[in-house]
């Protein structure tokens, strides 16, 4: 018979609100062979490159806003994870991550999960927010000073 460990709703919505980007919520339910782990891990260090790229060059990084973009994805994909995940029915979170567990050992959801849940949109709608009004800002800025050049 196969050893099986139950996989805990509560540990991987922790894991995604705690640790947006690094891919350990995926990592939890997958193993090390998850793809999205990985797609979350590297895009999210990809994302930290951007943001250097950007500091050095005063916000006008074409490659920077890039890669903190593909950073920015990763922090929301987890969060949304989170709140996909963390709004799951019991039963169906059971037959995907637990099948065959007894039914003494049914998971059951409670109100830290709910918390979870209500924090990663929390933080996901305020991220997603500033990540939106800088890079707008920054938008319209370049066009300012490309409208300048052309009138000179």
């Amino acid at each position: 018979m196969k050893h099986f460990v139950k996989k805990s709703k509560l540990l991987f919505c922790a894991l995604g609100l705690f640790f947006p980007g690094t891919g350990l919520n995926c990592f939890y339910l997958q193993g090390i062979k998850s793809f999205w782990g990985w797609a979350q891990f590297f895009a999210l260090f990809g994302g930290f490159v951007g943001w250097g790229l950007l500091k050095d060059a005063h916000f006008q990084s074409g490659p920077g806003w890039v890669l903190m973009t593909f950073g920015f994805i990763a922090l929301e994909a987890s969060w949304l994870t989170t709140i996909a995940f963390g709004l799951r029915p019991d039963d169906r979170w059971d037959a995907q991550f637990n099948p065959g567990i007894a039914d003494a050992e049914r998971s059951q959801s409670g109100w830290l999960v709910v918390l979870t849940v209500i924090f990663a949109l929390v933080l996901g709608a305020g991220v997603m927010m500033t990540f939106l009004a800088v890079a707008f800002e920054q938008f319209f800025i370049s066009q300012l000073k490309e409208a300048r050049k052309l009138s000179q």
